[in-house]
């Protein structure tokens, strides 16, 4: 559905919009991190974020500033000059989200970015994320298999069934108003709706 939405592959059937206009193939107002981070590692974190500009032909200068911006607001200032190999793997997804920001996208795809890093780390970046996120005004469809994580970052939850995949319900979380600046995993309506989508999950067929 990430990849179908995104317009990385086509549909079958059936018609998909954004902002009233249908997705006939990749967008540049429409960016995907990955799982794996999918950075080029000949390439600096700065020549790394910049990349996205370089393909449009967005000049030396302008590109560069424009990408030692997103790299501060991800918190990596200190690391532009660094390769990936040199980074830990929450800094090299932190690299993978100033790059998908370099155009000001509408929309951010992110296919279980945070699903490849230890608990802590995990933690640290899902705050981090959403104060990144809140300064940006983009939409975001984030697909992971952690519950808690779903109620941390989400709006509004999709629960999908599997073979095939088929929308089971749509949750809006009781807990959406209070996950800038507080720790939401200590409402007190965390832990029942938590318990609720679980049930969705273990009643799958």
């Amino acid at each position: 559905m990430l990849r179908l939405t995104a317009g990385l592959i086509a549909a079958d059937e059936g018609r998909i919009t954004i902002a009233g206009l249908p997705v006939t193939g990749a967008r540049k107002d429409a960016c995907m991190v990955f799982q794996n981070f999918g950075l080029l590692p000949w390439r600096t974190v700065l020549s790394n974020v910049e990349f996205p500009l370089e393909i449009d032909g967005v000049g030396a200068s302008e590109r560069r500033d424009i990408a030692r911006h997103f790299i501060e607001l991800v918190g990596l200032s200190a690391f532009t000059e660094h390769f990936p190999h040199e980074l830990s793997g929450g800094m090299q997804q932190r690299v993978g989200i100033a790059r998908a920001l370099m155009r000001k996208p509408i929309l951010i795809f992110m296919d279980e970015p945070f699903g490849a890093l230890d608990a802590q780390t995990r933690e640290q970046l899902q705050e981090d994320f959403l104060a990144i996120w809140s300064r940006t005004g983009a939409t975001v469809i984030f697909v992971t298999h952690s519950i808690d994580e779903a109620l941390i970052l989400s709006d509004r939850i999709f629960v999908f069934d599997t073979a095939p995949g088929r929308l089971h319900a749509v949750v809006d979380s009781p807990v959406a108003g209070e996950r800038l600046g507080g720790d939401v995993r200590t409402h007190p309506d965390f832990g029942k709706c938590r318990a609720e989508l679980r049930n969705m999950l273990r009643s799958e067929p």
